[in-house]
């Protein structure tokens, strides 16, 4: 990601926009293009057991009211991704809290394949980052399946470090990423090796 891509994040109440990106709430609207991302098993595997692949667009309109339902606390939340220039749906972004106790905010992201590899997550986690801190909270996490390289390098894009993997979530063995709110968009150094 850019820096461009790093820096320019507008917040109006629960929409937020980034260069490329607006972050809105979901409506069952949505339903037939979200089903490129949660009808996916390249992308719902990495998610079960929290979502499961959904089959169908009647389906899909059930799981956004679900979400639409959902009681978080603030400044958790879920939003659908479009692209800012054409309105596309993309994906989806939440800022959920984690189980068990739900004291610790995760940084969640889903993108239809056909958008993998530009950098989206990425900006869109980010801007969720932005969100976030903005609200009060001090630190964020991601939790990522230890064969989900993909996963891995968005979190790393957003900034955020790996503190090792833990059972602590979902009853899973994950790997940890956290993001505390002084180290966003701090330029990171890079590594040097030593020579003996």
């Amino acid at each position: 990601m850019t820096d461009e891509h790093q820096h320019r994040v507008e917040i109006e109440g629960r929409r937020i926009r980034s260069p490329r990106l607006q972050l809105r709430l979901w409506s069952t609207r949505d339903a037939p293009a979200a089903l490129a991302t949660y009808g996916s098993e390249d992308v719902t595997r990495w998610l079960s057991p929290a979502m499961g692949r959904v089959e169908d667009v009647a389906t899909m309109e059930a799981v956004i009211e679900g979400w639409q339902r959902e009681e978080l606390p603030a400044p958790a939340g879920r939003w659908a991704l479009e692209l800012a220039g054409t309105g596309e749906l993309v994906g989806g972004i939440v800022l959920l809290p984690l189980p068990p106790e739900g004291h610790d905010l995760q940084i969640g992201w889903q993108l239809a394949p056909a958008y993998w590899g530009q950098g989206l997550a990425g900006e869109a986690g980010h801007a969720v980052a932005h969100f976030a801190f903005a609200s009060g909270v001090e630190e964020l996490f991601a939790v990522v399946r230890p064969r989900n390289e993909r996963g891995a390098r968005t979190a790393r894009s957003i900034g955020m470090e790996w503190v090792g993997e833990s059972e602590k979530y979902f009853d899973l063995r994950l790997q940890v990423y956290r993001l505390r709110k002084g180290e966003l968009d701090v330029p990171r150094l890079p590594r040097v090796s030593r020579l003996a």
